[in-house]
């Protein structure tokens, strides 16, 4: 490894953990039973992991111990039928674990709806992905079959609050407007930018930032905000955060939108989509007027028609969106304007956000099988309640 590749630690996350000697099979600390002898192409007394997409590119060494005390199957890139027909013919055995590091391999069977996790075997318990969000999962159905699923919200954390703090100044800072004059190499575009922006560019300071969702990184971009912008946080989620957390940030708690929106100079949505509309047009009429939006969460939490109109009618003064309704494709009406900057779902997208997926998935593994359970497991709220009926 090269010096100016980025370590696993360079991804913010503490040291890796030891996995115990190899000399006994992983046992689970949940009631599950010990993992069975699978059976594939290979036949081997080790429990099977199934790895899905590309070869491990930088945690080596965690990978080496993963695979003393697992036979890691692999399945590469498949399509969904092909996939799927995988499952059903048991290729793999009776796999424990499911491992994807990489967001854009591994997932080229499609959604997980419940259609795809019906196919699982039912030895496997555990599923540990690269990424944040987890809109492409259908995390209760999993719940549903005792297998937790567990995201890798920590290690892009750092990306995404950067991208959110960048998109936001450049709201403020009317950077589209100003950039696309320098790229037209027209004088006569260049001096009507130079003598005409500043009376839309605002300096952030002392200006209201209001979160929605302040998680992980929803508390990461309020610092960042706060720190080297001097804003005031206002924040609205579904549960309050503790005291000493929101006056580490200053925060001052929003009990809903309806609290929040008026008085945000700038909203920045950092919260999970959970299968409805935050903002449409009865959230953007309560926008205070020429207030700014940033989406680094995820698309489909915005009516996209009811932005058009909010920026239309100047209710938005500009925004900045990593993230689209219908992605791959953007809607042309929103980012051919000379105020709105568009971004291709890369807020979380670095070097060590990838070094930081490959090794939270296996550390989740490992903390599953050999520790005190999983690192960042999302849906045992689900779990909880599938084991309760």
């Amino acid at each position: 490894m090269s010096a100016a590749t980025p370590t696993p630690e360079d991804a913010g996350l503490p040291p890796p953990p030891t996995a115990p000697p190899p000399s006994n099979p992983p046992i689970s600390h949940q009631t599950s039973p010990t993992p069975t002898t699978t059976t594939t192409t290979t036949t081997t007394s080790k429990p099977t992991i199934l790895h899905l997409g590309d070869d491990i590119r930088w945690n080596h060494d965690l990978y080496a111990q993963l695979s003393q005390h697992f036979h890691i199957a692999r399945s590469y890139s498949m399509p969904r039928e092909e996939f799927k027909t995988a499952l059903r013919e048991n290729r793999w055995g009776s796999f424990v674990a499911i491992y994807r590091p990489f967001w854009s391999t591994g997932g080229e069977m499609g959604p997980w709806d419940r259609d795809l996790i019906s196919l699982l075997p039912s030895s496997c318990k555990i599923y540990a992905s690269a990424g944040a969000g987890f809109d492409w999962v259908d995390t209760k159905a999993l719940a549903e079959r005792g297998i937790i699923y567990c995201n890798s919200a920590p290690a892009c954390t750092e990306s995404v609050a950067s991208t959110a703090l960048m998109m936001l100044l450049s709201t403020f800072h009317m950077a589209m407007p100003s950039l696309l004059a320098a790229r037209s190499l027209s004088a006569e575009q260049f001096r009507h930018a130079n003598q005409t922006l500043a009376a839309r560019i605002r300096n952030p300071n002392g200006r209201v930032l209001g979160i929605i969702g302040l998680g992980r990184i929803g508390f990461r971009i309020a610092q960042k905000a706060r720190l080297a912008c001097e804003m005031r946080i206002w924040y609205h989620d579904v549960v309050r955060q503790p005291a000493e957390r929101e006056e580490e940030i200053g925060a001052t708690w929003c009990e809903s939108l309806d609290e929040l929106l008026p008085g945000a100079d700038c909203v920045v949505l950092a919260t999970p989509f959970e299968g409805r509309v935050l903002l449409s047009r009865r959230e953007f009429a309560m926008f205070k007027p020429g207030a700014r939006l940033v989406n680094i969460a995820r698309g489909k939490l915005v009516d996209e028609d009811a932005l058009v109109e909010a920026l239309d009618e100047g209710r938005i003064s500009a925004a900045a969106l990593d993230v689209h309704a219908n992605e791959p494709y953007v809607d042309e009406r929103l980012v051919m304007r000379e105020n709105v900057l568009a971004t291709c779902h890369t807020a979380g997208a670095s070097v060590e956000s990838h070094v930081g997926f490959e090794r939270l998935g296996m550390e989740n593994l490992m903390g599953y099988f050999f520790g005190d359970g999983p690192v960042t497991p999302v849906n045992l709220q689900w779990l909880k309640r599938s084991e309760e009926e």
